[in-house]
């Protein structure tokens, strides 16, 4: 951290004879710039070669130094440049008052060299120093964004490669998982503020429910294949079976939350999705029957969007059904099957969620 010549000072004084006097002092060790006025000073101090310190004069006409010095801070140009006041003022009170001020230090008149010389080395070192910390605070900053983001990518691609291994038993479901996804984002943004899912929908939670939605169904590959691909309608020993994948899945990722080192925050939402999707909110759902609110939020969300890409998709055991037809069925379990103001919500932009259907639908 030696000093080289190619440091810049701006002194700013509006006496010629003062600017003579430390030009000639710091010349030959520093690159020296020089302003008669505040004003001046300022037009300078923004323009290459930036200043890396300024040595100000207090007493000036039009500006002083004071309001230089307010302008300089204002500035994020100039902001972080270190000051040094320079004045004929005596007193401690002047002193205190330009230290307070935010500078770095105070020199009074008549100047004596060395203790000039040596009170410019030290500041221009600390400048250095500080610019050296900053440097490193940014590149650590921006590693530590490069490894979340890289964290960040490797959880997703993890959950979709879980989230397929379900889908693999069941080829029909194609896109499922990036049409449900997709539904879930929509929905909770369309919901983040209404007065009763305000408080919860914040952006944070949104992005940890889109994240936990693929997991939804990972239960399914505990469902035996007889039953998981069978074409025609289940019997009541195969329904009870299958509606068994719920309980399995929460299951699962709880079991991945006790491995864990630390908490993982989506674990909790891919729980209670995976858990409780099936729900109905008048209670005729399972696992639990829970009912109306005691159905967390992230499943009531979930389950209208399941239902949604199911009724629409083509399956073994059924067609696809128009969009008119979605609309009647999801109309009527409104209150019964579903949360009315998701239902509500849902309807208010039905048109986008047909184009996230038509986006990813699954081709023959």
């Amino acid at each position: 951290m030696s000093e080289t010549p190619s440091q810049t000072i701006l002194i700013v004084d509006d006496s010629p004879e003062n600017l003579s006097v430390l030009s000639e002092l710091l010349q030959p060790l520093y690159r020296v710039r020089v302003a008669n006025s505040g004003r001046r000073a300022l037009q300078i101090a923004a323009t290459e070669p930036y200043p890396d310190l300024i040595l100000l004069d207090v007493m000036m006409p039009g500006m002083d130094g004071y309001q230089v010095y307010e302008r300089l801070r204002s500035d994020p140009a100039t902001s972080e440049v270190p000051v040094i006041f320079v004045t004929a003022m005596n007193g401690m009170d002047a002193e205190l008052r330009g230290l307070e001020a935010g500078a770095v230090d105070y020199i009074s008149k008549p100047i004596f060299p060395p203790i000039v010389l040596a009170r410019v080395r030290t500041q221009l070192k600390l400048k250095q120093a500080n610019d050296w910390l900053r440097d490193q605070n940014s590149f650590l900053d921006a590693e530590v964004q490069k490894r979340m983001a890289e964290n960040d990518l490797i959880q997703e691609v993890s959950i979709r490669a879980l989230a397929h291994l379900a889908e693999i038993r069941d080829p029909e479901t194609g896109n499922h998982i990036l049409r449900t996804q997709a539904y879930v984002h929509l929905l909770a943004l369309n919901l983040q503020t209404h007065p009763r899912f305000v408080s919860t929908l914040n952006d944070h939670y949104i992005k940890l429910l889109v994240r936990s939605a693929p997991l939804h169904d990972i239960g399914k590959v505990g469902i035996p294949d007889a039953i998981l691909q069978k074409p025609g309608p289940l019997t009541a020993d195969e329904w009870k079976i299958m509606k068994t994948h719920a309980q399995l899945g929460s299951e699962a990722i709880e079991l991945a939350e006790r491995d864990a080192s630390r908490p993982v925050e989506f674990l909790n939402l891919a729980k209670e999705i995976a858990h409780w999707h099936h729900e109905k909110w008048d209670g005729s759902g399972y696992p639990d029957s829970l009912v109306g609110d005691a159905i967390p939020i992230s499943a009531r969300i979930m389950a209208l969007a399941d239902v949604f890409d199911a009724l629409i998709s083509k399956r073994v055991y059924k067609q696809a059904m128009s969009y008119d037809q979605v609309q009647s069925i999801i109309s009527e379990g409104r209150g019964r099957h579903f949360d009315p103001d998701i239902v509500d919500a849902f309807f208010a932009h039905f048109s986008r969620f047909c184009e996230i259907a038509d986006r990813y639908r699954d081709h023959e």
